[in-house]
C-alpha cells in the first residue's frame, strides 16, 4: 500500500486535476491511498462563511455563490458532457451548507468552524472521484469523517488511534485505489472535526500508520523540503534526506512544507516519507527516513509572524517561582494559547504565543489581577536550526529590534520587531 497526498495548490484548476490523473496513470502503483484537500483557495473561502455567520450573514449567501461559481467552472472544464450525479450530489452538499447557517444558531466560534469548512474538502473529492472514473481509474470514494475518530477539541482535534486504525482498515478496499479527504476527521457525537490547518499532511500519515504503507507521498508546488520559505528567504537549497526526528524538529518550530504532526504517525513504524514536485514529479524531492540527520547540512530558516509576545513579573517584585510559572501556563493552556518559546529570569517569564482563537484580552485582564504584564503585538519569532554567524547576521539585519533571544546547541530563537 502506498500513500499519496495531493494540497490544494495542485487541484486549484481543471489543468491541475487533469495532470492528478495523469500522474496516477503513470506510477501504477496499486493499491494506493490518494488523500485530497480543498481546491486552490477554497478553505479561505468557508473560513470568510465563517466570519460572516458571527459579523454579517448578509455575506454568507453571497460567498457560497462564489464557491459554487469555481467549483461549476472547474466541472464544466473537466467533463465533455453533463455528469448528473456529481451535479446532484454538489446540489446537496450546498444545500447542508445552506440548512446549518440557517437553522442552526452556536457561539462556539470553533465548533462553527470545524462544521463548515469539511465541505471544501469534501467538494473537491466528490469532484475528482468522478473524474478518475471518467479515466477510467477504478476507485473507491470514502469520507475521512467515518475513519478518522478524534475527540471534540475543534480546529485541533485528537485522534482516537485504535479505533482510528480498525476503522480505516474496514473501509479501504485493497482492489480499488481509495480516494479520501485530507485534513476532516468525526467524533464519536456525530460532529465533524478538523486536525488543524495544514493537516491533510497529517492525515496521510494515519492512513499510512493505519495500513502499513510502505510510502507516504506528499505532492506540492515546491521541489521538497527546502531550508527556508522562498517566498521570504532566498536564496534556498534544497534537503535531499532527513531524518525522522531533523523533521519533527523543523515541524514543531513552525516550518510550513510539513504539519507539525506528521512525522510521528510514519516514524512510529519507520514508513518512508516522500516530499515531491507534482510540476517535476520523476525528481526525487526530499526524503524523510532513517539515515542522515540532514543532507546537505545547512542552516535552516523559519519566520512566524503575528505573535504575542508577554513579560509577565510580580506586582512585588519577588520571584517567578515554579508556582507563578505554572499559574501562567495553566492560563496560556484555558485561554487556548499556542505557545511557541518561553524564557524566564529570576524575576520575570517571557512568553511568546500564538493567540489563534482571539482571546489575549481575556488573558491579559486575568494575568493583571496577580501580575505585571508588560504585552507587545505583533512580534515576529525567527529560529535558526544548525546556526552559524552568517545565518544570525541574515535573521537579525536590516535595522531589527530583538526583543528576545534564546539559545541552543543546534537551535537559535529570536523574537523581533
Amino acid at each position: 500500500m502506498k500513500i499519496y497526498k495531493f494540497g490544494g495548490a495542485s487541484l486549484k484548476n481543471a489543468e491541475a486535476i487533469i495532470g492528478l490523473g495523469k500522474l496516477i496513470l503513470s506510477k501504477h502503483d496499486r493499491p494506493l491511498v490518494v488523500i485530497v484537500s480543498a481546491m486552490g483557495k477554497m478553505t479561505n473561502a468557508f473560513e470568510e462563511m465563517v466570519n460572516a455567520y458571527f459579523k454579517n450573514r448578509n455575506h454568507l449567501i453571497k460567498t457560497l455563490h462564489l464557491i459554487k461559481q469555481y467549483h461549476g467552472s472547474i466541472v464544466n472544464e473537466l467533463f465533455d458532457t453533463p455528469q448528473i450525479e456529481l451535479e446532484t450530489i454538489l446540489k446537496n452538499l450546498y444545500s447542508e451548507i445552506h440548512f446549518f447557517f440557517q437553522n442552526e444558531l452556536h457561539n462556539d466560534h470553533a465548533y462553527v468552524y470545524d462544521q463548515t469548512v469539511v465541505y471544501g474538502e469534501l467538494i473537491s473529492s466528490h469532484i475528482i472521484f468522478y473524474y478518475l472514473k471518467s479515466i477510467d481509474i477504478k476507485v473507491n470514494l470514502i469520507d475521512s469523517r467515518n475513519c478518522i475518530k478524534t475527540d471534540s477539541y475543534y480546529r485541533d482535534a485528537n485522534v482516537d488511534w485504535k479505533k482510528t486504525v480498525d476503522l480505516i482498515n474496514h473501509h479501504v478496499d485493497s482492489d480499488y485505489m481509495t480516494l479520501a479527504q485530507g485534513f476532516i476527521a468525526g467524533d464519536l457525537k456525530g460532529n465533524s472535526t478538523t486536525l488543524g490547518r495544514e493537516g491533510s499532511d497529517y492525515t496521510a500519515a494515519i492512513y499510512g500508520y493505519a495500513l502499513d504503507a510502505k510510502s507516504v507521498t506528499v505532492w506540492k508546488d515546491v521541489r521538497g523540503i527546502l531550508n527556508a520559505n522562498p517566498k521570504i528567504f532566498e536564496p534556498t537549497v534544497l534537503i535531499n534526506e532527513i531524518s525522522y526526528r531533523e523533521a519533527i524538529e523543523l515541524a514543531y518550530y513552525g516550518a510550513s512544507v510539513i504539519h507539525p504532526k506528521t512525522i510521528q504517525p510514519v516514524q512510529r513504524k519507520k514508513i518512508p516519507f516522500y516530499v515531491k514536485s507534482f510540476k517535476y514529479p520523476h525528481k526525487a524531492g526530499t526524503k524523510i527516513g532513517l539515515g542522515h540527520k540532514i543532507q546537505p547540512k545547512v542552516s535552516c530558516f523559519i519566520k512566524k509572524e503575528k505573535l504575542v509576545l508577554l513579560k509577565i513579573s510580580t506586582l512585588d517584585f519577588s520571584f517567578m517561582i515554579e508556582k507563578n510559572i505554572s499559574e501562567v501556563f495553566g492560563l496560556l493552556y484555558q485561554y487556548q494559547m499556542k505557545v511557541e518559546l518561553t524564557q524566564n529570569s529570576a524575576i520575570s517569564y517571557s512568553v511568546c504565543f500564538y493567540n489563534k482563537y482571539q482571546r489575549l484580552v481575556e488573558l491579559i485582564s486575568v494575568l493583571k489581577q496577580k501580575f505585571k504584564v508588560i504585552v507587545n503585538r505583533n512580534v515576529t519569532l525567527y529560529t535558526i536550526r544548525h546556526f552559524n554567524q552568517e545565518a544570525i547576521d541574515r535573521v537579525t539585519g536590516n535595522g531589527k529590534k530583538v526583543l528576545l533571544e534564546q539559545r541552543g546547541q543546534e537551535t537559535v530563537h529570536f523574537v523581533c520587531v
